[in-house]
């Protein structure tokens, strides 16, 4: 008789949007998360013969999530998120694992006219914000009862240089047609995954924030300081600079579209259209070349896997 055997498996609650407002008299800090749960263990029983004995319904798992932002308040997503691993293991018997994964979409204030104009009883207006258009901030926290895994990052955070970017010397067949190129403009959107070096077991926890803002902040001074002759390596330099500059990462991970620009052909209409006289262009929006690679300490282990960045 042909036995079948259950392989990984995981359940729980995903895409729980929490907005926690904390008042500070009249001036409100905003946070607004998304985060997904998801728990395994010994689920043998559930998916042989149903039986819910070991489930932990992930309506629970949507309750607590709200509960905790409450209770603990939201220091970080990361911080959040090790709480909430460790909750879901520690006091779940059945549960042996909990990954916590979390976006966090950014808020500034909006700028006040000048003229102070206040509704009625209002001293002061430091309640109002709008979203931030850049990047989203994320993070998954992984504990299986002894230790903690703790990556952070971002995706959809887009860059542009204008210039001090060639490319050139590259290997050619009878397909090729691209032309080499010594002035153009290098175009990206990153996502990145970087892993940090505590355990959760002895030492404390990073400052989470300060670590994100290290890390976002040096990706990219490399990337604008980098002249690059190729995004591979322009990307290599962004891990680098973060690597030397930030001790508690091990490892970071980029996936790095080439948001490609060509120069508009205008030479039908008698009109030149160099880069050094300020080329117009066009913006390619597919296909587009996607650069992805993980850059580690030496030593260090690769356990950020390939396939989080490009999703």
């Amino acid at each position: 008789m042909t036995r079948f055997v259950l392989g990984q498996n995981q359940y729980g609650k995903a895409e729980n949007r929490v907005v926690k407002i904390t008042r500070d008299g009249d001036t409100h800090h905003i946070k607004d998360l998304n985060v997904s749960v998801a728990l395994s263990g010994d689920m043998e029983e559930v998916h042989r013969s149903g039986s819910n004995a070991n489930v932990l319904p992930t309506d629970t798992t949507k309750n607590t999530v709200f509960a905790f932002a409450k209770e603990h308040g939201i220091e970080s997503a990361e911080d959040l998120g090790v709480k909430l691993a460790r909750h879901f293991v520690d006091n779940n018997e059945p549960i042996h694992r909990a990954r916590i994964r979390i976006e966090e979409f950014g808020w500034e204030r909006i700028e006040t006219s000048k003229g102070g104009a206040r509704f009625v009883g209002a001293e002061e207006i430091a309640h109002s914000f709008v979203r931030t258009g850049q990047e989203t901030r994320v993070a998954e926290i992984t504990y299986d009862g002894h230790g903690i895994q703790v990556l952070s990052g971002f995706k959809d955070l887009t860059v542009l240089n204008s210039t001090n970017s060639e490319f050139f010397g590259y290997l050619k067949d009878k397909y090729t047609t691209l032309k080499e190129d010594y002035d153009r403009i290098l175009a990206t959107t990153v996502s990145t995954w970087w892993r940090h070096n505590w355990d959760g077991v002895d030492s404390h926890a990073p400052d989470w924030d300060r670590s994100y803002h290290g890390v976002r902040k040096h990706a990219l001074q490399a990337f604008a300081e980098t002249y690059s002759y190729s995004l591979q390596q322009t990307l290599f330099e962004m891990g680098v600079r973060v690597l030397n500059s930030r001790d508690e990462v091990d490892e970071i991970r980029f996936s790095m579209p080439n948001k490609h620009h060509f120069r508009s052909d205008l030479s039908p209409f008698g009109i030149d259209n160099e880069a050094k006289d300020g080329a117009v262009y066009y913006a390619a929006d597919r296909p587009y070349g996607l650069i992805e690679a993980t850059i580690l300490r030496d030593g260090a282990e690769q356990l950020i896997p390939v396939d989080m960045t490009n999703l």
